[in-house]
């Protein structure tokens, strides 16, 4: 039986398209690699490409587009919202079909070693894949409290910075812009939102919309949905007297996690169908999206 394995690598540049084809040129070489979606983000100097593949093959891509992001990039003249620690900031394996976790896990230290012995830049592991239970958040990895040297690679930060690797389950990243320049009302809104299960949520400011975001990641959809998070991002902005803008859903999320319309019920800008994915019967083409 085929396996299947989903990877979301996410870069540290949104504001220079030549830059993320040449990444995605990197990833899209291999035939039995396919790119769902990518998304470029120019507030949060971010890009998030997201592909699927055969696990050996996906593994090479992720290395691929690592090595060439580790030469276009310079984290140490990087400004951007999003927090991030490297040029390619983390790297996310998912299993999707006939593959275990922890056959995935094999395979993320076997590409955060590779990354760390040939490209010389540091590699900490996270959430399934963390030798360590500190290093299982990726928030106390990016803050830098955690302990200890990396798990692969030089201590030394070059330009390309530091590396996650690890294996998470399916997450979903969603976003809901506020009429607000507010950022403190934002961040407010993240704080209450972190109280529903499964949500991890910042409050960023949008210069190019002067405007202010509530960025979440959904980590179970089944216990929280985008659509219970627009709700409650509402309702929390509506006692604060702001109104949504919009909200955006970053990469793809699965089929039954989402909202009969979705552009509709989410306000959502940007959407295409096919970021709504039914895994159990994903027709996969290797066609990178511009």
């Amino acid at each position: 039986m085929r396996k299947l394995i989903e990877c979301i690598p996410n870069f540290s540049e949104g504001t220079k398209p030549e830059v993320i084809y040449q990444i995605v040129k990197s990833i899209s070489q291999f035939s039995n690699v396919y790119i769902l979606d990518i998304n470029r983000d120019a507030d949060h100097n971010r890009s998030v490409v997201t592909f699927v593949g055969e696990p050996n093959s996906v593994i090479e891509a992720a290395f691929q587009a690592t090595k060439t992001a580790a030469k276009l990039i310079n984290l140490k003249s990087h400004k951007g919202v999003h927090p991030r620690i490297g040029a390619t900031d983390v790297i996310p394996l998912v299993p999707i079909k006939n593959i275990t976790q922890k056959e995935c896990i094999s395979l993320a230290k076997k590409l955060g070693k590779r990354i760390g012995k040939e490209l010389k830049i540091p590699i900490y592991l996270y959430e399934k894949a963390a030798k360590t239970k500190e290093r299982k958040n990726l928030a106390n990895i990016r803050s830098g409290k955690i302990s200890g040297k990396p798990d692969f690679g030089p201590e030394k930060l070059g330009k390309a910075g530091a590396t996650v690797v690890g294996v998470r389950n399916f997450l979903i990243a969603y976003n809901v812009n506020l009429k607000s320049k507010d950022l403190n009302a934002a961040k407010a809104i993240a704080t209450k939102l972190r109280k529903l299960p499964s949500v991890k949520a910042l409050g960023l400011e949008l210069k190019s919309k002067k405007s202010v975001q509530v960025s979440m990641n959904l980590t179970n959809y089944k216990k929280t949905t985008p659509l219970q998070a627009f709700k409650a991002v509402k309702k929390e902005a509506k006692a604060l007297r702001i109104e949504i803008l919009e909200s955006e859903l970053i990469g793809i999320a699965p089929k039954d996690s989402m909202p009969k319309d979705p552009k509709k019920s989410l306000l959502l800008k940007s959407f295409h169908c096919n970021q709504v994915v039914d895994f159990s019967r994903l027709l996969l083409n290797n066609t990178p999206r511009s």
